[in-house]
């Protein structure tokens, strides 16, 4: 069985919630003479209040907005974050799991991958690796090349269900497909042994190839091993 590498593991808390807090806006208006930018939108302003490290403002933007007759599933979002990231006075996961929750049913698919974290984590007590596994599926199911990630290594892992190959395989090729490097070598590995698909070296290699162009360290030399297994080495 393939080794799978430590970068398929969670990473620590306070790195995941870093990496799901999606703050950042972009400039909107680059080339000179252009129309005037239009105002600030309430969910910009209150962006720009976290960008800026006025977390008051900030809290107080969000939970406007999440208070509203028609929430935004940003704000929720956002605020679910500010909950989890202890950046308000009362902080309280379980808010924050009833934030994420209203914005995945607004249709936010990384509000549904932070709920497959903080389930994984056990942010509410105790991990419910079960409850990880279903939100990751609805994250998967929807182009989350995370969540796919999360979803094949819990499948070849078996965690918070019995191990499946097949479905491993079956996500780390969607993953690797969106350009996961970490999935294309998992995959070209499964190939390679037969795990989960029918042995196949070229199908291996063709993953391994992809790996190693896209900068994965170890597939140069896989590429070689399986080179010289087809006869293709110089």
């Amino acid at each position: 069985m393939p080794t799978l590498r430590p970068t398929f593991f969670w990473k620590t808390r306070n790195a995941c919630m870093a990496a799901l807090l999606a703050l950042s806006l972009g400039p909107l208006w680059a080339q000179e003479n252009a129309a005037p930018e239009p105002p600030a939108t309430p969910l910009e302003r209150a962006v720009q209040a976290y960008e800026s490290g006025d977390l008051k403002a900030a809290a107080r933007a969000f939970t406007a907005l999440s208070a509203q007759a028609r929430p935004l599933p940003l704000a929720d979002y956002n605020l679910a974050m500010m909950h989890l990231r202890e950046e308000l006075p009362k902080p309280s996961p379980r808010r924050a799991e009833r934030l994420l929750k209203r914005a995945a049913a607004g249709g936010l698919v990384r509000a549904e991958l932070a709920l497959a974290q903080l389930y994984e984590q056990g942010l509410l007590g105790k991990p419910n690796l079960a409850q990880a596994l279903t939100w990751n599926l609805r994250a998967a199911e929807r182009g989350s090349s995370e969540a796919q990630v999360a979803l094949a290594t819990a499948y070849y892992l078996g965690r918070g269900t019995p191990p499946n190959p097949e479905q491993a395989a079956h996500w780390f090729r969607e993953a690797a497909k969106s350009g996961d490097v970490g999935a294309q070598y998992l995959l070209a590995s499964m190939y390679e042994t037969g795990l989960g698909v029918p042995a196949d070296l070229r199908l291996a290699r063709y993953w391994y190839d992809i790996a190693a162009r896209n900068g994965d360290e170890g597939a140069p030399y896989k590429l070689k091993a399986i080179d010289a297994q087809l006869g293709l080495a110089e």
